[in-house]
């Protein structure tokens, strides 16, 4: 298993956790992926955001997940000062409207991907350079 997941980075523990939480699944939860947050986040490697992403995507539910790519695109814009993700959720779901909190999520994760780079963001490429609070600040992103 851990060949089909090896580009993925940390595929060893991925693999442990893929096959673990399996298990689980199907021995506490008769082969069902949970569809509550407190029993997503108990299974082996799932954190808050992967929890969000399972709720959003596979059970519909309204969640903003927050990854690396997330996160600094809040802090850059300005939509948040938390110094990690779960206040950055926080933030952005008072700032954007419930029914747009998955899309933004996607698009911002290949925004921060394509465009606004962790270490040198491509400013000239970007859609939102003229109200970027980073890219209008001495031209620098933080």
């Amino acid at each position: 298993m851990a060949l089909e997941i090896k580009g993925c980075g940390l595929f060893r523990n991925k693999s442990r956790f893929i096959v673990d939480t399996s298990k689980i699944i199907l021995e506490r939860y008769q082969g069902q992926v949970p569809d509550k947050r407190e029993d997503l986040e108990k299974l082996p490697g799932v954190g808050r955001k992967t929890a969000n992403v399972v709720l959003g995507v596979a059970f519909g539910q309204s969640t903003f997940p927050v990854d690396t790519h997330v996160h600094r695109l809040a802090q850059r814009w300005g939509l948040s000062n938390g110094k990690g993700p779960e206040q950055s959720e926080k933030d952005l779901c008072q700032v954007f409207p419930e029914a747009l909190w998955q899309r933004l999520h996607h698009q911002m994760i290949l925004h921060g991907r394509r465009i606004c780079l962790a270490r040198s963001p491509r400013c000239e490429l970007c859609g939102l350079i003229e109200v970027c609070p980073s890219a209008n600040n001495k031209g620098a992103p933080k």
